[in-house]
């Protein structure tokens, strides 16, 4: 509302309204447009028919269009003014009826994307706590091929992976080094999807000895030993897991495809590289009981981590999760779709496990993890590892202590 009362154009993407766009839009008056799915280029088409600057487009520019879309042609009406109705991937209003176009394709080739403009943004002011001086991200890779059914990836990119070239990716980390960002996050729905492409990226980082600290996602059933070794000297220091369950029942219904064991090779194959291991926990999947979660969190403690996080599981729309919880009736009554978020409560509410005991076990799984010597030493040395993060790292440690005891967050 705020940005409408200064005439602003209002515009929402991601994953959480390409599933159920006019939901959204008749859920917020103020939202003037979505974008569905991948952005880039409907952003791009709209911005530059609003402000009639079609003709003016870079080659490279143009190219990308066409190339991606065969059928692309830019959405003039007869008048020569927009025509909305031709922007693919667009929701829009047209007096009190929203309007969803037709869906454009994906960007077959990320090479073909110029490169982010990083210098245009405040980067110096970009901190995080653990992290020495600032930090940005790249993206590497889009798409998932695991078929997880919680996650909400899928509803944006479905199943296709596409890749940056190794030497692609160097181009954009010799640009942020060269600007003085040492520390990057490399930005995937899941990094390691393709062994090819990290193992020759982490080679190039080795040979051009870049010296970049790094940090990126994986999951236990993506990497091998030598893998790990390698993302280890060129660099990586943490890579953060995607565990969910130490029960196998759980995970094979939630389609995870991995399993304990992996887990557990995985994560010693990391600590043995020297890369820190930050676990994602999920409590509450279907057939989840209060013992399994006790298994949960036993096998958390017996795991080679350094972080570890417990979420209650998200039913995020589009997703199979969301229509199983639907068909089985296990929301919470009165719930709203943008209440789904794993990083607040729950929506859920099994016959066998309440809202109520779901937010008990996540509290409780984090304590019994946590307050150990272990962990409570190894965030002591990262909290003093770094003066200038100091502060907003103290602040994260006084916030997570107040969730435990007052249920505030």
């Amino acid at each position: 509302f705020l940005a409408k009362a200064r005439g602003a154009k209002t515009i929402a993407f991601g994953t959480h309204v390409t599933p159920i766009p006019r939901e959204t839009m008749r859920a917020y008056p103020a939202l003037d447009m979505i974008l569905l799915g991948e952005p880039d280029l409907t952003i791009r088409d709209l911005l530059d028919l609003l402000e009639d600057k079609v003709d003016q487009r870079p080659d490279n520019i143009k190219l990308i269009f066409e190339k991606h879309d065969p059928a692309y042609l830019p959405a003039f009406s007869e008048d020569g003014g927009v025509d909305m109705y031709g922007i693919k991937g667009l929701v829009w209003r047209k007096g009190d009826e929203v309007i969803v176009n037709m869906t454009r394709p994906f960007i077959k080739n990320l090479n073909d994307m110029p490169l982010p403009m990083h210098e245009l943004l405040p980067w110096e002011s970009y901190r995080m706590p653990l992290i020495k001086g600032p930090f940005t991200f790249i993206v590497t890779s889009r798409g998932c091929t695991a078929g997880c059914t919680y996650c909400i990836k899928h509803v944006s990119y479905q199943y296709t992976v596409r890749l940056r070239t190794p030497e692609n990716i160097m181009e954009e980390l010799w640009k942020l080094k060269k600007m003085g960002l040492n520390n990057i996050h490399m930005y995937a729905d899941l990094f390691t999807v393709n062994r090819d492409q990290v193992i020759g990226l982490c080679k190039l980082m080795i040979e051009q000895n870049i010296n970049l600290r790094w940090t990126c996602n994986s999951r236990v059933d993506y990497v091998d030993e030598e893998m790990l070794q390698l993302m280890g000297q060129a660099g990586c220091w943490l890579i953060s897991w995607g565990i969910e369950s130490g029960n196998e029942q759980i995970l094979k219904h939630a389609r995870k495809g991995a399993d304990p064991k992996k887990a557990k090779r995985a994560l010693t194959w990391a600590h043995q590289a020297g890369i820190k291991n930050w676990g994602y926990f999920i409590i509450g999947l279907p057939g989840e009981t209060e013992e399994t979660i006790q298994e949960t969190i036993a096998f958390a403690k017996d795991l080679p981590l350094d972080i570890a996080l417990f979420h209650i599981a998200a039913p995020y729309p589009g997703t199979p999760f969301f229509f199983e919880v639907v068909e089985n009736n296990w929301f919470r009554p009165g719930t709203r779709w943008e209440e789904v978020d794993m990083d607040k409560g729950t929506v859920l509410d099994y016959e066998n496990l309440s809202a109520e005991r779901l937010m008990y076990w996540q509290k409780r799984a984090f304590r019994e993890w946590a307050f150990r010597p272990g962990p409570m030493m190894t965030y002591l040395k990262m909290l003093f590892s770094d003066p200038s993060t100091l502060k907003s790292a103290f602040n994260v440690g006084m916030q997570t202590l107040k969730w435990q005891f007052t249920g505030e967050e």
